[in-house]
């Protein structure tokens, strides 16, 4: 498998541990509207891929295999989890069904509940953007404009010739921006590129989900949930590639490695940043950021509440 979903499996499956904490924390800030939003369209990675992922890379994928699905389809669905994703429970939480990959739909009719244009793997920036620096190896097919393409395409499909005809069903959707950006990430730190590199694409990265939550508002969005990173410091994957034997490298509290999760921070910090000027510039359109990382250094904190999870064995691989 290539890199980047190589590297999603291991940080994506934080995931069925902290979809808990991160769903209480999203439908704290939706739950109000529940019935409101006749559909949801979600935009990101595996951490919200509902199904798009074989239909990229192939009906070869370990996610088409056990354990994956086991617990709630009792079947692979094509998500990174062995249940459900965040994206689902909100989409039960609303009253919608789940909410259908964009690539296994074909009639408007398949998408009155909205879409899903994640994919396992995406990033925010351009493969042309990491070729033009040296960052080879990603393996990504799949990014935000792509998905974006595809958003768009479905517009012209449910408002044929008239997209001031979908303003309606803009202003009454949810939008989940994210999460997205972690792969950026992840690639070239599974690839040797030198730390200081890395962080010096956040800025680009975190501009890219802000070009694309503007170019949604743009299109008649008006309530927007952005998750930021989680805490990638706690990923067992990385804790294993990343083994220093200097006691202060890790949080005592949570053995989580403290400098990528300060990193994690520093892209969420400026990533909240940019909501703000976002909502300055855009008074009548509702932007919540999901702390994700918060949420699951809750679990990190208090394990015993969320069935004692281990970090150096609590994750699948693929």
């Amino acid at each position: 498998m290539h890199s980047s979903a190589s590297a999603r499996g291991g940080r994506g499956l934080l995931l069925p541990a902290a979809a808990a904490a991160v769903v209480v924390l999203l439908l704290g800030a939706v739950a109000p509207a529940a019935g409101c939003y006749p559909r949801v369209f979600n935009f990101g990675d595996s951490l919200a891929d509902t199904g798009n992922y074989p239909f990229v890379y192939g009906n070869d994928s370990a996610k088409l295999r056990p354990p994956y699905g086991e617990t709630f389809f009792h079947r692979a669905t094509g998500r990174a989890s062995n249940g459900r994703l965040v994206v689902d429970f909100i989409a039960d939480t609303l009253g919608l069904p789940f909410v259908r990959p964009y690539l296994s739909g074909r009639s408007a009719e398949d998408f009155a509940g909205g879409a899903n244009f994640a994919v396992g793997g995406a990033t925010a920036l351009s493969p042309d953007f990491f070729r033009a620096r040296g960052f080879h190896n990603m393996g990504n097919r799949v990014d935000l404009d792509m998905e974006m393409k595809w958003f768009r395409g479905l517009l012209d499909l449910l408002c044929p010739g008239n997209l001031a005809g979908c303003s309606d069903m803009m202003n009454q959707s949810l939008f989940l921006v994210g999460e997205i950006g972690g792969n950026d990430y992840n690639g070239p730190l599974l690839s040797g590129v030198p730390f200081e590199e890395i962080r010096a694409i956040t800025p680009s990265v975190v501009a890219k989900i802000s070009s694309t939550i503007s170019e949604l508002i743009q299109l008649g969005a008006k309530t927007l949930v952005v998750p930021g990173n989680l805490p990638i410091g706690c990923v067992p994957k990385y804790l294993m590639i990343f083994k220093s034997n200097k006691k202060e490298d890790y949080d005592p509290q949570t053995g989580c490695l403290r400098w990528m999760n300060e990193f994690s921070q520093y892209h969420n910090k400026l990533l909240v940043e940019q909501l703000k000027k976002l909502r300055r510039l855009h008074p009548g359109v509702t932007i919540i950021y999901a702390d994700y990382y918060g949420a699951a250094m809750e679990i990190f904190l208090s394990p015993e509440r969320y069935g004692n999870i281990n970090l150096s064995k609590d994750c699948l691989t693929g």
